[in-house]
């Protein structure tokens, strides 16, 4: 059983979401140049080279950081995250980071809803509002209608889908296989995934993209760890609104270095899922009160 810290979760989270967001910031820089499935792929051969040695580095070495007991779990995870982070780069090359985090922001209610379901986790009433809150924030971030949700805006859609899969999978795989373990599949699926369909698009690459390359290398392979550590201590419901932030930070990039603009809506939608997320840590604060005395009468 996987012990529980939501304030460490809730940290974590944080981290991950700041690491993604400049992660997706070079990402965007180096796919506006380079076709979109041989960045991903480069980056997954430094991935899966940084979890082989940790592996081997490890109590056990190698065969006991792979050893599973769900091999076609992992796989699949391995396999979600590949599609998601090829189909978000190309989101980010349509529609810029401000709008396709815009509408990312969508995959915590996602998995905060689908929590209960599938992982069995306890979402009280309170917690429900605030998710309620948060997709009112992404609504209006949306306006739907009014130029965001646009056919380009069903790109970003589909990879908030893939990715609430990937962290429903890897909270469910927790159960059971060590963080390093989660680690080390998921960047050698991913590394073998994207060498069968990345070759084929492979670019001469100029010197100085290699610099930022392996930046990306660095950040993703961090980003992944910090995620992945996030649901070994603590519940999906609890700490996903905090993703919400990445929208912040990433947003933030997108008008300082790549001079995207900021919409009013875009502006307060954020704001509004911002809050929602720090409400959420405020209720998971607080201790649930002690179960009445049924002997006890009724006053």
């Amino acid at each position: 059983m996987t012990e529980q810290n939501t304030r460490l979760g809730i940290l974590l989270m944080i981290a991950t979401t700041f690491v993604f967001a400049l992660q997706d910031g070079i990402s965007r820089h180096l796919a506006a140049e380079y076709n979109t499935l041989m960045v991903v792929m480069i980056r997954y051969w430094f991935f899966a080279a940084f979890v082989v040695v940790l592996a081997a580095r490890s109590p056990g070495g190698l065969a006991a950081t792979a050893r599973t007991g769900q091999p076609l779990l992992q796989i699949f995870r391995g396999l979600l995250l590949a599609c998601e982070i090829c189909v978000m780069v190309l989101a980010f090359v349509l529609l810029g980071l401000v709008e396709s985090h815009a509408v990312f922001a969508s995959y915590p209610l996602i998995i905060a809803a689908l929590s209960g379901p599938v992982l069995g986790e306890k979402v009280g009433w309170r917690r429900w509002g605030a998710i309620g809150i948060g997709f009112l924030g992404v609504l209006i971030i949306l306006q739907p209608g009014a130029g965001v949700f646009a056919a380009a805006a069903v790109v970003p859609l589909i990879s908030a889908t893939l990715f609430a899969c990937y962290g429903l999978a890897t909270r469910y795989a927790a159960r059971k296989d060590s963080a390093a373990t989660s680690f080390f599949w998921t960047g050698t699926v991913g590394a073998a995934a994207m060498t069968a369909v990345g070759l084929w698009s492979w670019q001469p690459m100029a010197a100085a993209d290699w610099g930022w390359m392996a930046l990306l290398c660095v950040f993703g392979a961090l980003g992944h760890w910090l995620l992945i550590k996030c649901y070994a201590v603590a519940e999906a419901s609890a700490v996903q609104p905090f993703a919400y932030l990445q929208l912040v930070f990433a947003a933030s990039m997108g008008i300082l270095v790549f001079g995207e603009a900021l919409r009013p809506n875009v502006a307060l939608g954020a704001a509004i899922v911002t809050a929602a997320g720090i409400f959420t840590l405020l209720r998971s604060r607080k201790p649930a009160p002690p179960p009445e005395d049924p002997a006890k009468p009724a006053s």
